[in-house]
């Protein structure tokens, strides 16, 4: 029997908490919950889950300060830069806090 990890999510300006297998990938366990990982066209034309596209971006903190290891790549340079990483590559291994970002066009933040 696998051991579950909580994970509280916060979107638009909501707290939920939910539980996720562990080693699970984190865009699959928020998809299977219903959080709107993609934006409106991304939600369609995306990867898969290959860590392509880039559009599945969130903001993770860990309970290590940041301890979820960088997988490939583009989640090495979001960690090191500080955007948001691409759930596709994040596997569910401790309790985190991730914040889903609003997306306007393909996987793009609103402009600040």
């Amino acid at each position: 029997m696998n051991e579950s990890v909580t994970l509280t999510v916060r979107e638009d300006g909501a707290e939920t908490t939910i539980e996720a297998e562990r080693g699970a990938i984190l865009r699959d366990v928020l998809r299977s919950h219903g959080v709107a990982v993609y934006g409106s066209v991304s939600r369609v034309a995306n990867c898969g889950g290959r860590g392509l596209c880039g559009t599945c971006g969130v903001r993770v903190e860990g309970a290590e300060g940041g301890s979820i290891p960088a997988a490939g790549l583009h989640d090495a340079a979001a960690k090191r830069w500080g955007y948001p990483r691409l759930s596709c590559r994040i596997r569910v291994t401790e309790p985190m806090t991730v914040e889903v970002i609003e997306k306007v066009v393909w996987g793009q933040l609103r402009p600040e």
